[in-house]
């Protein structure tokens, strides 16, 4: 439900935020103690809830802006062009040249994207966040604002990202026929605390689960 905890989640992971207790470890690596821009470079990307592109920007240079994140470059080297970085930028183009073919942007990538409808300017967050080559990409609530038919373009894309990107997913949503119509396992959260966890299956007849969306008539 709203206010269970997903966001909050999330900016933990990516390291927005610093719990008050505990610790996070990704792929066996404790990662509480790194910043925010570490993460990328561990194979972990993300999209927001609210969009949050460069809103001036063309469609392919927010693409680029992601890749970035899995390069290195210095003052001396950029300005003179040394030869590795222009192998480098190479890279990061051809990696954004895949993204806009793959998630079909070609006829919109040179458009600033403050002019794209809502729902190509979530499919250009995506694509920024694949453009880390992520091993575990977490998606917020991408769901929100999309219409019906939108809504299960999200879905086959969902499962696209899986099985060809090879990509794990960690979705956080309350639109429930895409939950479970993508997902391998459900998490249920409630009021910051794990309420349930299982199948889909599973998870749709817990009574718990049941309770926290429609109430327990009490």
């Amino acid at each position: 439900p709203n206010g269970a905890g997903k966001t909050t989640l999330f900016n933990c992971l990516s390291r927005l935020y610093t719990p008050p207790s505990g610790a996070i470890e990704f792929q066996g690596q404790p990662i509480l103690g790194l910043s925010a821009h570490e993460i990328p470079g561990l194979g972990m990307g993300r999209t927001f809830q609210n969009v949050a592109l460069f809103a001036n920007l063309s469609v392919r240079d927010n693409i680029r802006i992601g890749a970035h994140s899995d390069s290195k470059s210095d003052p001396f080297s950029d300005a003179f062009r040394l030869p590795w970085r222009k192998r480098e930028e190479d890279k990061i183009d051809e990696i954004t040249a895949d993204l806009i073919g793959w998630l079909d942007l070609g006829e919109v990538a040179e458009l600033p994207v403050s002019g794209l409808p809502f729902g190509w300017q979530k499919r250009v967050e995506l694509a920024r966040a694949l453009s880390s080559r992520p091993k575990l990409l977490l998606l917020d609530e991408p769901a929100g604002g999309l219409n019906h038919d939108e809504g299960e373009e999200l879905g086959v894309l969902i499962r696209r990202i899986r099985e060809e990107r090879q990509v794990t997913v960690l979705l956080a949503e309350h639109h429930m026929s895409l939950v479970m119509s993508v997902s391998d396992r459900v998490v249920v959260l409630n009021f910051g605390s794990k309420i349930a966890e299982g199948t889909p299956e599973v998870v749709q007849k817990d009574p718990e689960v049941i309770a926290a969306y429609l109430g327990d008539g009490s």
